[in-house]
Parts: C-alpha cells; structure tokens; sequence
C-alpha cells in the first residue's frame, strides 16, 4: 500500500514538474519592436568602447529598399575623428511581420556570398565576403559594416559580432 502511494506521489510530482516546465517555456519574450529612431539602438559611446577608439555620434540618412520589397530602412553612420577615415554604417530595416523578415533575409543573402553563418541572440545572421554581418532578429533586419575592416579581419569580425550583439540585446 505505502509502495503504491509513493508510486502515485512520485508520477503526480513528475506531472506538476513538467506542467509548470510547459507553462514556463511559453512565457519566452517576444522581440520588441525597434524605437523610433533606429539609431538609439547603437549610441556612439557603445561604438568607441568596442571599436576601441572615438566616433562621432551617428548622421541618420534614409536607406534604400530592396529590389523585391517597398520596405524603407535607416542608415546610421558613425566616424572617426577627422585625418583617421574608419567608418562604422548601421543599416536597419523593421519590416511588418516577422514571416516577411525571414523571407527578405533569405533572399537577401543569395546577394552577399559567399557566407558564413554566425551564432548568437537572433534568428539568423552571417558575415559577407566583405566581413560585414547582416541579421535578423524578429521583424528586424540589420547590418554593420566597418571601412577600413584592417589588417586583422577576424578581429573585425569580433568587433562586428561585439556591436550586432548589442543591437540584438536592445530588440
């Protein structure tokens, strides 16, 4: 009697145990939307610190949209101080649902090859043959690119994952 009673506690805990893991893994968070101006998402100072020199605060310009999509995005361009000529361009798009993110993200990477898939706190990214790495996180797409990259490209690299990793912690 007292075997068949433990046998009962011990499947009704293992059930409660697995209810409560169920219940937990829906309560992951959605990405959040970007603010309204994209260019927050990047302050400078996170720029310099990484980057580890100064750069002036971004010039926020329109970028273009693709040839398959209307989809409008914002460049956000940060520079060195003047006679040292690197330059940082974050380039983001919000586009209106997260199945149209997925899809432009995919077609858009047949564009930049070869690549070379990149993990980390999104749904997908990569770098390009020009070491830049685009992503995607929700219904976000964006890119960063670094000109000069230098003579240490996997330094870059990790400068770039650095920065896309930042953004991606703010979506």
């Amino acid at each position: 009697m007292i075997q068949r009673r433990m046998s009962i506690f011990c499947i009704i805990s293992v059930m409660t145990f697995l209810t409560f893991v169920i219940l937990l893994s829906n309560l992951v968070l959605p990405a959040k939307d970007p603010p309204s101006d994209p260019c927050s998402l990047l302050p400078a100072t996170q720029v310099a610190k990484v980057l580890e020199q100064p750069f002036g605060p971004a010039t926020k310009t329109a970028a273009p949209a693709a040839a398959f999509d209307r989809v409008t995005g914002t460049d956000c361009t940060y520079q060195t101080a003047k006679g040292n000529s690197r330059r940082l361009l974050f380039r983001i798009y919000v586009d209106p649902s997260i199945a149209v993110a997925k899809d432009a993200f995919a077609k858009l990477s047949n564009f930049f090859g070869p690549n070379r898939a990149v993990t980390g706190n999104w749904d997908a990214a990569y770098f390009d043959a020009n070491h830049a790495i685009h992503v995607q996180k929700g219904k976000a797409r964006y890119y960063l690119s670094l000109s000069p990259t230098g003579a240490d490209a996997s330094r870059a690299e990790k400068q770039l994952t650095d920065l896309a990793t930042w953004v991606a912690g703010q979506l």
